[in-house]
């Protein structure tokens, strides 16, 4: 169980081909407890984030089962299924299944929302091996009869947690229901909630459990400091931030889709490459920024929490926490980003008032204090001083103040009002006044609603 080498591990040589090619010598932790039970066709209960080498320790098995037990694909009926939460995730797996499967007469289609279903039910028609999908999309290609799963021999649930997240649990609940009883299934969460605990009982058979590392020892990998600032400085801060070139590769992450809009606009602005992903941006457009950041057309990416599960990119050197979030086990998934396959990296917070119960609760999870920065010119006693707001109420504040911002930032519309003639204030005054307006290009033209 302990091979050092893909060489060690019994895949088939088409599949050690591909692996050598993709410049792979050494399996991950994952690789080397998953792939020899899964090439048994036993059930799997992985427990693991990206950036653990979670895609290739199931796609390589799975590619391997189907080519051994070879039956050309009927059409509408794929043999495995990957249910994936995000549309980058689903990119990113099929990818790598081209990647891995090169070598072997497979095929594999992608399906997913927020583009034309054309081009997927014709793939779905002419057969496929592998099919990998969002569930919301699945379900709508299911209901129009594109899709059967009743010949389903593999069943894969990625990012289960995640899903449970973005509430696709009662869409995964009708999936299953459509699968037939003798299958073998894989599942994969980063964390284990109560109501993910019970799907995994009910889908798994006798499985192998596999926990590669926990929350607290990613972060620990990570140099991570927090700087307390009030929020109308945040965007001073963060420019100052990035004056420093070794800021080369960098992910900031906001709570809302408008904030990160707005972030960019003042990034931009001052002559700082940027962009952002969120939920409004038409695929295209979020694959055409991830492909940015990776060549260095821009520097730093700003993301929300549900566009930055998919964001899988070597090298990034910060993160930027612009915003606390709300879910703590959130703040590890972030952070993550930056240390890719062991590598080091470093994490920065704001932290502002309300946001200080958040901290707690973040350092109470990850069990240490984050060291706090205050040689920055934009420290503030005040929010050093201030005593914790309840979390539950500093989660109304900002969720209250977030209906402000998603109207354009309160205190600007006022002013206008009731002054008509005058003009409104530069970047640098609304900034100050919490006041930017939502960058005006925050939405393709089908921007995916799934």
């Amino acid at each position: 169980m302990h091979s050092q080498k893909f060489s060690d591990l019994p895949l088939i040589e088409p599949l050690q081909k591909a692996v050598a090619e993709s410049g792979y010598t050494t399996p991950t932790p994952i690789q080397i407890q998953s792939i020899p039970h899964l090439l048994e066709g036993r059930d799997l209960l992985g427990c693991a984030q990206t950036g653990t080498g979670k895609t290739a320790a199931f796609a390589l098995p799975i590619l391997q089962n189907l080519y051994k037990n070879h039956r050309r694909p009927e059409p509408k009926h794929p043999r495995a299924l990957i249910l994936s939460p995000t549309r980058e995730l689903t990119i990113q797996i099929y990818d790598s299944f081209k990647t891995y499967g090169k070598h072997l007469r497979l095929k594999y289609s992608v399906v997913f929302g927020g583009v034309s279903q054309g081009p997927q039910t014709k793939e779905l028609a002419a057969g496929v091996d592998v099919l990998i999908a969002t569930p919301g999309r699945l379900l709508d290609l299911i209901n129009q009869k594109y899709v059967s799963l009743n010949k389903l021999e593999i069943f894969v649930l990625d990012e289960a947690d995640r899903m449970l997240d973005m509430g696709f649990l009662p869409d995964i609940r009708k999936v299953v229901n459509m699968l037939p009883k003798q299958r073998q299934n894989l599942f994969f969460s980063a964390t284990m909630p109560k109501d993910i605990q019970k799907l995994a009982d009910s889908l798994l058979t006798d499985p192998v459990k596999v926990e590669v590392t926990p929350v607290a020892s990613t972060a620990e990998m990570i140099e991570q400091s927090v700087m307390f600032v009030d929020r109308s400085k945040k965007r001073d801060l963060l420019r100052d931030l990035l004056k420093d070139k070794s800021f080369e590769r960098v992910i900031v992450f906001t709570r809302t889709k408008h904030g990160a809009n707005r972030v960019v606009e003042g990034l931009v602005k001052t002559g700082v490459p940027a962009e952002a992903i969120h939920g409004n941006k038409s695929q295209n457009a979020r694959q055409r920024a991830l492909e940015n950041l990776r060549e260095g057309r821009i520097r730093v990416l700003v993301a929300t929490d549900i566009a930055a599960r998919g964001i899988d990119i070597d090298n990034i050197t910060h993160v930027i926490n612009f915003e606390l979030p709300h879910e703590t086990e959130s703040y590890v998934h972030r952070i993550g980003r930056t240390a890719r396959a062991g590598a080091q990296g470093i994490a920065i917070s704001f932290c502002d008032a309300e946001e200080k119960s958040f901290l707690r609760d973040i350092e109470k999870l990850i069990g240490k204090q984050i060291p706090l920065i205050k040689t920055h010119p934009h420290h503030s006693e005040e929010v050093d001083k201030a005593s914790l707001v309840s979390k539950g109420k500093a989660k109304a504040i900002i969720e209250g103040r977030g209906e402000r911002d998603h109207k354009g930032g309160g205190g600007l519309k006022k002013r206008r009002r009731l002054n008509p003639r005058k003009k409104p204030p530069t970047f640098e005054k609304a900034a100050k006044g919490g006041g930017a307006k939502p960058a005006p290009h925050n939405s393709g033209k089908n921007a995916g609603k799934r």
